[in-house]
């Protein structure tokens, strides 16, 4: 079952003193490029967050964020009294004012505030780490929805070019018997005495270089193909790319042989099918 590389995932959970927050969203990516966000105290398990998002999306361009909200009585920063206490020494010896005017400047310079860098403990990783999974179930069940909507319309195109390849066996026959009596009437024109034979020949090996016989059988196998790798359990977008290729191959070949305006008018709607299907093809993980 195909998925898209298009989705979005959010999950969070409320500890004791802050409330965890995990959001994942996800766009179509050749290879899997993930952007974290996240405090600064949470930097040492980005190497981890970032390997079981890996496991589990693959591909796409993957936005990852982490945030917190504190929510109980826990300060990540304080006043450095000392600091602060020389500064109102050194501005009384440069300028006029009380104290409350000097602490409100000492307070912007640096150093004032002291920040705590707490070590993120075992159970909150914990917690943070289930909080990740579950943000990774629901990406995933809306890639599979968008995969939904894929599938449906690769099926549409599929069954469109069906249509189409019927109307091409259909010319055919019609095409090679154009074909005929135009080279007989050019032979006609030329008013010369020819060999019946040898022209039966050349008109044979003319028609055998112009056959799509081969495409043909060659382009409904593809298209059975693609439609057999819709239905397999894992999605797998690069094998559904290859064959579009082949589709798009065989499609071309057909187009350069017809030599027949009826049949490359359909040629023509059937490579406008399929730039359809090679455009939302990008999205399939």
């Amino acid at each position: 079952m195909i998925q898209s590389m298009t989705g979005f995932g959010k999950h969070s959970i409320q500890l004791p003193t802050k409330k965890i927050t995990i959001e994942l969203k996800s766009l179509n990516s050749k290879t899997l490029d993930i952007n974290a966000r996240m405090p600064v105290a949470y930097r040492e398990k980005e190497l981890e967050l970032r390997k079981t998002i890996a496991k589990k999306l693959l591909r796409g361009k993957v936005d990852f964020g982490l945030y917190v909200e504190y929510t109980g009585q826990e300060a990540s920063a304080d006043i450095n009294v000392g600091v602060v206490q020389q500064y109102m020494n050194q501005l009384k010896e440069i300028a006029d004012g009380n104290d409350l005017k000097l602490m409100e400047m000492a307070l912007r310079l640096p150093d004032a505030l002291r920040t705590h860098r707490n070590e993120v403990d075992e159970e909150e990783y914990k917690s943070i780490c289930n909080t990740l999974d579950t943000a990774l179930v629901e990406i995933q069940n809306f890639r599979r929805s968008e995969g939904d909507v894929l599938k449906a319309d690769f099926e549409k195109r599929l069954a469109i070019l069906g249509e189409l390849m019927e109307e091409v066996e259909r010319l055919d026959p019609e095409r090679k018997e154009t074909i005929r009596e135009r080279l007989t009437k050019a032979l006609q024109e030329l008013k010369t005495e020819v060999d019946e034979n040898r022209f039966e020949q050349e008109l044979i090996y003319y028609l055998e270089k112009y056959d799509i016989t081969e495409e043909k059988v060659r382009l409904k196998n593809h298209m059975s193909y693609f439609l057999e790798t819709l239905q397999t359990p894992d999605s797998n977008g690069k094998k559904l790319g290859f064959i579009t290729q082949e589709l798009g191959r065989e499609i071309n070949t057909i187009g350069s042989k017809a030599n027949y305006a009826p049949l490359q008018q359909v040629v023509v709607q059937m490579k406008d099918e399929l730039e359809k299907v090679k455009e939302q093809m990008l999205n399939v993980l």
